[in-house]
């Protein structure tokens, strides 16, 4: 489980505002973002890492695309040969949100992945891609945005896909999404970064239902992103509820954008 929250061309100061939860089993190994450059290839990112599989769920790269994946829930599990995180490793060395959305998809003609909710946005371009065994590639509207495991609040309308071996738990994370929708429409002469300040709080407010607490599993981390003339990351190694977020060092110009 995630939440993935996005405001896409919605403020004139961050063409892409991101806050998100990260929902894994307490004992998976991860390291904090840092800035990270693939073998063979001079696109940095500044990205966590998982220490177990070697990809990431979330980052942002210098040209100022941003990715970010959730599980999708599905009736019936995929045999995937590649973690998905892996895939938003490969994405955030493209050069833009269009030409990801194209490496997604040759990709998925060789290889088989597990479910996925993938969101690349950069300051031309957004998109939701949505693999359950076929690829659906939704271009996102500006405005605001709100995807979980079950699907979410998309272009302004429900887009929600609940199996039904997980019904009951799938009815809650679609309505935490869209209570999390509504409360984030932009204020009049709000600006990217208040409106990822409020994001931040609704995310790490119970009341929502996107900061989980469990034995075995529950929200492990937080992200927040904004591209633009003023770029910023910050993180929170644990729930937000309780961990402090902490501004993550950008080298200079790093994704600015044309904002």
């Amino acid at each position: 489980m995630c939440t993935l929250t996005l405001a896409w061309r919605a403020f004139g100061d961050a063409p892409v505002a991101l806050a998100a939860t990260r929902d894994e089993a307490l004992d998976r190994p991860s390291e904090p973002p840092a800035l990270r450059t693939d073998d063979g290839d001079e696109v940095r990112y500044v990205a966590p890492r998982d220490a177990e599989a070697g990809g990431t769920w979330i980052g942002v790269s210098e040209g100022g695309l941003v990715v970010a994946v959730t599980n999708l829930w599905l009736d019936a599990d995929r045999e995937g040969d590649r973690s998905r995180g892996l895939l938003v490793r490969d994405c955030l060395t493209a050069a833009s949100a269009e030409d990801a959305v194209r490496a997604v998809e040759r990709e998925l003609d060789e290889r088989a992945y597990d479910g996925f909710n993938l969101v690349l946005a950069d300051e031309r371009a957004a998109f939701l891609l949505t693999h359950d065994g076929g690829l659906a590639v939704t271009r996102l509207d500006p405005g605001v945005h709100v995807v979980g495991n079950v699907g979410g609040v998309v272009n302004g309308a429900e887009r929600f896909a609940i199996p039904e071996r997980r019904h009951e738990f799938g009815e809650e994370r679609a309505d935490s999404a869209r209570r999390i929708a509504a409360a984030l429409v932009p204020e009049p002469g709000e600006t990217g970064a208040l409106w990822l300040d409020r994001a931040s709080g609704v995310l790490a407010d119970h009341d929502y239902g996107a900061c989980l607490h469990g034995d075995e599993f529950g929200t492990r981390s937080f992200t927040r992103i904004r591209t633009g003339d003023d770029p910023a990351v910050a993180y929170a190694d644990g729930p937000p509820c309780e961990t402090p977020t902490e501004a993550v060092s950008l080298p200079p110009n790093f994704a600015v954008g044309d904002a």
